[in-house]
């Protein structure tokens, strides 16, 4: 199972918006959960800009034709505006679902079509999956988003999904976690935008630092299964990890790393460059030249 993330915190890491793909399922995918999408390494387009009028409260003879517009982007604005057209969507298909199952009307209805926003119906879609005997589905909705209880959920997260993700670590936009199991991210670790990541990977420590002590982790890299990355490196934008590794330095932007432990494919000095965003393209051989490199 592959898992779209959507979260609003912030992120040091530049915003590189991303190219489209072809089929209906990648576009709503790529519209309704990484609404900047491309394919390439570029220069992104400007982003339109929202219209503001202001008038300047030290002249009140101002007359209304002579008021200053000033153009800004709120990139908050952009966020609610993504938001609302993903619950638009969720709702319409869930619609479309029901006139086709009628039987499943009741469970769509308690999921999606009784809740106004994504926000509420997460928080119940959560607390149903969360819930014990000590915990209720009702206490854990009230729960949910609390700061001085957010181990506790983690905890519970992680023997429910067995997804160990510390609500420390600040995670960006338009993450696809495909599968999720056995993912473990650590309290100091930063995940930009559009990242992929695959199952049984590690964003950890090295065990012997303290303070902030895990990845930093660029826009658009995609990350191998089973892959272990630790310690306070950086991880560039565009680069692609290969499954199984092990990365302990810091992967320049747009290169592929790969082994145990990870070296840049086509040499430290003059490494390949990558010319699509790997998060996007979901290619984890592009970097086998010969198939005849594994015989085994």
């Amino acid at each position: 199972m592959a898992t779209c993330v959507d979260s609003s915190t912030s992120s040091p890491f530049s915003r590189k918006p991303n190219g489209s793909q072809t089929d209906d399922r990648s576009y709503n995918y790529l519209k309704f959960c990484r609404p900047t999408f491309s394919d390439r390494v570029s220069i992104p387009k400007n982003k339109p800009l929202h219209t503001r009028t202001v008038i300047e409260e030290s002249d009140p003879k101002v007359d209304v034709d002579d008021r200053v517009h000033v153009h800004v982007h709120d990139e908050d604005e952009d966020a609610d505006d993504d938001d609302d057209d993903l619950w638009r969507k969720m709702k319409e298909e869930a619609k479309s679902d029901v006139e086709q199952e009628p039987i499943l009307s009741n469970y769509y209805f308690s999921s999606i079509l009784c809740h106004k926003s994504l926000e509420s119906a997460l928080s119940n879609h959560l607390s149903n999956k969360l819930s014990s005997l000590n915990l209720n589905s009702t206490t854990l909705v009230n729960l949910l988003g609390r700061k001085i209880l957010a181990l506790l959920i983690q905890n519970r997260v992680s023997e429910v999904f067995a997804v160990d993700i510390h609500p420390g670590a600040n995670i960006g936009r338009g993450i696809l976690l495909d599968h999720a199991t056995g993912l473990v991210v650590g309290e100091t670790a930063v995940i930009g935008n559009n990242v992929s990541i695959l199952h049984n990977v590690t964003l950890g420590g090295t065990g012997k630092a303290s303070g902030d002590r895990h990845p930093k982790i660029g826009d658009g890299v995609l990350i191998g299964a089973g892959t272990c990355i630790l310690g306070n490196i950086k991880i560039g934008d565009g680069a692609k990890i290969g499954a199984g590794s092990v990365v302990l330095k810091d992967v320049p932007p747009r290169t592929t790393a790969v082994g145990n432990p990870a070296r840049l494919i086509g040499g430290k000095d003059n490494p390949i460059r990558l010319d699509k965003i790997p998060s996007f393209t979901m290619d984890h051989t592009s970097y086998i030249s010969e198939w005849s490199d594994y015989v085994i």
